[in-house]
């Protein structure tokens, strides 16, 4: 019999995880939104952005929370960068041509950084950190930090969506793009930003998924699913849907633990997004951002 103990211990790292899944699911789901395209190559602007947080690191020797807006700001040059080369020369194509070139880009960026950092297991500098005890608890304190950076990229990219001039034309150009261009809305600042914020929001869950385990040139590739299911069980295009989905995902895949082996997390990401799909294939948030 499971005890309350083990249930809560795990529901930690559920939450620890589903922060972790919701800044990746949030990009795709800002991207889907606006580009009308599944972007398969985002799990390895993840793995982009927690590699150049640690090359930032090694090079200056600086604290290990800075590997976080420079791994966000490398990864946000990549996109941009991939963007401009190659799916603004296709953007007017059919949805199936820009997801498999993501493929592809996807294949290349990982290659890349194989080429970089070869193929060894990194981890950031901090070394054994020894938990806190509450009550019967176990809290590692790069969860605590994990949670609260978590909460404060999503916080400013709420107030960048509702406050600011350049979020409310994302908005209207995902809830109905030909409108938002009549109005003239920038249609291609607009692409660009969320470039920038997607492939951000993917370095920021690379560096903070790095913190919790290693770094490897597949961290992203493996984490993709869960992060696609999240996108999905919230409301692919729907942001502020990513955030339930992740945090179910999240929970799901650790407290699944208790009932199946831990290898097979990633197989209840994928049932729970089937699932979801047959009963509410919209997703548990409908509607406009």
């Amino acid at each position: 019999m499971y005890t309350l103990i083990e249930l809560m211990q795990l529901s930690i790292y559920g939450i620890v995880l589903g922060s972790i899944l919701t800044l990746g699911a949030i990009g795709v789901s800002m991207i889907f939104g606006i580009l009308r395209f599944a972007h398969f190559a985002h799990g390895d602007l993840l793995t982009v952005g927690a590699y150049c947080g640690l090359g930032f690191l090694s090079l200056t020797g600086a604290p290990v929370w800075f590997a976080l807006p420079a791994g966000m700001a490398g990864a946000a040059v990549v996109a941009v960068l991939v963007d401009q080369a190659v799916y603004r020369q296709i953007r007017r194509t059919q949805p199936v041509i820009l997801l498999i070139s993501s493929f592809g880009m996807g294949l290349i960026i990982r290659s890349v950084v194989q080429v970089i950092w070869g193929p060894d297991v990194y981890s950031y500098p901090g070394g054994i950190q020894r938990p806190w005890q509450i009550w019967e608890l176990s809290i590692i304190p790069n969860h605590v930090w994990i949670l609260l950076a978590a909460v404060v990229l999503v916080a400013l990219l709420h107030l960048f969506l509702t406050r600011t001039r350049l979020g409310k034309a994302m908005r209207a150009m995902s809830d109905n793009m030909d409108l938002a261009l009549v109005t003239g809305i920038p249609a291609e600042r607009v692409i660009m930003i969320t470039w920038i914020i997607g492939g951000a929001l993917a370095a920021g869950a690379g560096v903070l998924l790095g913190m919790d385990s290693r770094l490897t040139p597949m961290m992203g590739w493996s984490t993709l699913l869960p992060i696609f299911a999240a996108a999905i069980v919230g409301g692919i295009g729907r942001p502020y849907g990513a955030i339930a989905g992740g945090m179910l995902i999240g929970l799901a895949m650790e407290i699944s633990t208790l009932f199946i082996d831990p290898s097979y997390k990633l197989a209840v990401a994928f049932v729970i997004m089937v699932a979801v799909l047959i009963v509410r294939p919209h997703g548990i948030l409908k509607g406009a951002w």
